[in-house]
């Protein structure tokens, strides 16, 4: 590792380049600290979402986007390009002048205006500084010029001409024509629904075809239902008719209403007595004779026969018998007649029934068509009116957002208004102490490279060390011609 003095040695013997370059440096330095002085002037813009944009949709209330309220990079970084976009930079150079003559436009001798100002829009967008400040919502925008009232003029012309361009690429002109417009035309379509309408109501002779649909269809289905009940009841009548008139045929027209029943006392009272006798007469031969006895079977015979005529005689008494009217027929009767006069009532019924049933019938389908051609107008008249609406509110929307515009209400704001700079950008005193260092740096390392590229020995130990010989012995230096003692 060489030493302080072999540094030294070295700036030493490359005195000459050393002084050479570090003076260029510092001359370099002393000019620009001079002469060529920079103010920058600042300015920041705040991104906000102070207002919300009404969303331009077929909704008549569409929701605002509540779920996005900070301001995403991808936000920040498209102000940015607005700041940079080339329609502001050439607005901002015609407006300040950045686009006049400059020392060499005598080499550019076809050069026109349009030329000039792409030109210097160009070394604009270059010394302008633009970058969003990190974790804010804040866009810091810088620019130095010679001037410093020239600096805040060309960022105050920036700041109009990048809010002017906001305004433009964040709400398109032209919407409330638009909404005119279409108010206008959904205004007409309206009134020509409502008078088809109309119309159509006096027509057909119908006010509410749907409900008159259903009321009908409620009938009908009530009709419907008591003509089902009258067949019923139809039905069971013309059975009870048969059934009476088959119980009549088997009931007689009178029935015996008392029965007188006389016999004769006095011949039973004989027999008995008669047959009570031949009872004891055989109870005695009983006693004498064996049951199979001649006189004991004659008395047994008679008293057969005495049994006989008693039970004839009971048998065959004398009967007197009373008739009268039969209630169960006189009953059956009435029952039949009231059953046929109910019948044919029911008869009548049912038909009436049934052509009240086919008028119900016709009626619900005539107004089923209605409804359907009504429920169209309805909803055309409908669908009209909300179109009508939305146009009328979304008229009123981009009126608000027209005057919102003219007064400059918008979601970016100028946070820091640019100032002429006072002072520079870099003082004097600090540009020369960095000049100073600068040159002193730069005459070193120039040096040092002088020093490296020349092949001359310049002491012993480099010819020991490059010839490998020993030295015996060296002269001096000549110092204005002669030889140094």
């Amino acid at each position: 590792m060489p030493t302080i003095r072999e540094l030294a040695m070295v700036l030493f013997r490359q005195r000459r380049i050393f002084v050479c370059v570090s003076g260029l440096v510092l001359a370099a330095a002393v000019l620009y600290a001079f002469a060529g002085t920079k103010y920058q002037a600042n300015m920041k813009v705040l991104v906000r979402r102070g207002r919300a944009d009404a969303p331009v949709s077929a909704a008549e209330n569409a929701p605002l986007d509540v779920t996005r309220m900070t301001i995403s990079e991808e936000e920040l970084n498209s102000e940015v390009e607005l700041l940079r976009d080339d329609g502001v930079l050439r607005r901002v150079v015609q407006e300040t002048g950045l686009g006049g003559r400059d020392w060499f436009h005598f080499l550019r001798l076809g050069e026109g205006n349009a030329e000039r100002v792409e030109g210097a829009a160009r070394r604009l967008a270059k010394k302008l500084q633009v970058e969003p400040v990190k974790k804010t919502n804040l866009i810091a925008i810088s620019y130095a010029a010679d001037d410093p009232q020239v600096a805040a003029k060309v960022l105050q012309s920036v700041a109009k001409a990048y809010l002017e361009k906001h305004m433009e690429v964040h709400r398109p002109a032209g919407e409330l024509r638009f909404f005119e417009q279409q108010t206008r035309e959904s205004r007409r379509q309206l009134e020509e629904a409502q008078g088809k309408l109309l119309q159509f109501s006096a027509g057909h002779g119908v006010v509410a075809a749907a409900q008159q649909r259903d009321l009908a269809l409620q009938k009908l289905s009530e009709v419907d239902a008591s003509f089902r009940q009258t067949r019923i009841e139809l039905a069971e009548t013309q059975q009870r008719v048969g059934d009476l008139g088959d119980q009549l045929a088997e009931l007689p027209e009178r029935t015996t209403t008392q029965v007188r029943i006389a016999d004769n006392p006095e011949l039973l009272k004989a027999l008995k007595s008669s047959l009570l006798d031949l009872q004891l007469k055989r109870t005695q031969l009983l006693t004498k004779f064996e049951p199979s006895h001649r006189l004991v079977q004659e008395v047994e015979q008679q008293i057969a026969q005495a049994e006989a005529t008693i039970a004839a005689e009971n048998a065959l008494p004398l009967r007197d018998e009373t008739t009268d009217k039969n209630v169960h027929y006189e009953w059956a009767k009435s029952e039949l007649q009231r059953a046929q006069v109910q019948l044919r009532a029911l008869q009548a019924r049912a038909a009436a029934t049934f052509a009240q049933e086919a008028a119900y019938r016709a009626m619900a389908r005539q107004l089923g068509e209605d409804a359907i051609a009504q429920d169209d107008l309805l909803s055309s008249e409908k669908a009209a009116q909300e179109n009508y609406l939305l146009y009328a509110k979304k008229q009123e929307e981009a009126r608000l957002d027209d005057a919102l515009d003219e007064r400059g209400i918008v979601n970016v704001t100028i946070a820091e208004h640019p100032v002429a700079p006072v002072l520079p950008v870099w003082s004097a005193w600090m540009v020369l102490a960095i000049g100073l260092a600068a040159a002193g740096a730069a005459g070193t390392v120039a040096a040092f490279a002088a020093d490296y590229v020349n092949p001359a020995f310049r002491t012993p130990d480099d010819v020991l060390a490059y010839l490998n010989s020993p030295v015996l012995a060296s002269l001096p230096r000549r110092a204005r011609g002669s030889l140094a003692a």
